[in-house]
């Protein structure tokens, strides 16, 4: 039987993420993937502790195909654009702690995570940042959300490669990450 983690109390968590499905980049390749990469891992962690779940859609759904949205968000980057989010914002007034997940896209955050930070109120928060990639680890996430003066206390992020986020070790990568973020306090079994 596999060991799993027992959640922490105490501090109201929320776990807020972007990703896509479709075709996406695999091993040097293409892959169709029904569940986007960051979707996959955003379900690893709150499978694993005591949480509320917001998914952040954009206003402006991205294709489906792979190089339509590498060219959109290479122009969101240069235009340091916000693209529009579908839906209400989360009130996070009564969240002690965020975990912000998304895929790294040259380098970085989608721009969209740049609209969802703007327009909800961190200061006070533990801020996790947990991205998937394909070739470049936590890339500038903590520069990119740093800059956007968020009123977060950033702290250490979490970065699975999208090619292994449906293996186990990814798991295992999650229960470290959520340990030492303190958000996990015990092994049962």
């Amino acid at each position: 039987m596999i060991a799993m983690p027992t959640p922490s109390t105490g501090s109201r968590v929320l776990v807020a993420y972007f990703s896509r499905a479709g075709e996406n980049y695999w091993n040097g390749g293409r892959r169709d993937l029904e569940t986007g990469n960051t979707d996959v891992l955003a379900g690893l962690i709150s499978e694993r502790i005591d949480c509320d779940v917001y998914r952040i859609e954009p206003a402006e759904p991205y294709s489906d195909r792979y190089d339509p949205t590498v060219a959109r968000n290479v122009a969101e980057q240069n235009d340091d654009a916000r693209p529009a989010i579908a839906g209400t914002l989360p009130d996070l007034s009564g969240y002690d702690t965020v975990l912000l997940g998304s895929p790294i896209w040259n380098v970085q955050p989608p721009m969209i995570m740049a609209t969802f930070v703007e327009g909800v109120d961190l200061t006070g928060t533990s801020l996790h940042a947990f991205v998937t990639y394909a070739v470049s680890g936590l890339g500038s996430t903590a520069s990119f959300y740093r800059d956007l003066n968020t009123g977060a206390d950033l702290r250490d992020g979490l970065a699975v490669r999208g090619e292994e986020v449906r293996e186990p070790a990814a798991g295992a990568d999650v229960d470290q990450w959520l340990r030492a973020a303190g958000l996990i306090e015990s092994w049962t079994s």
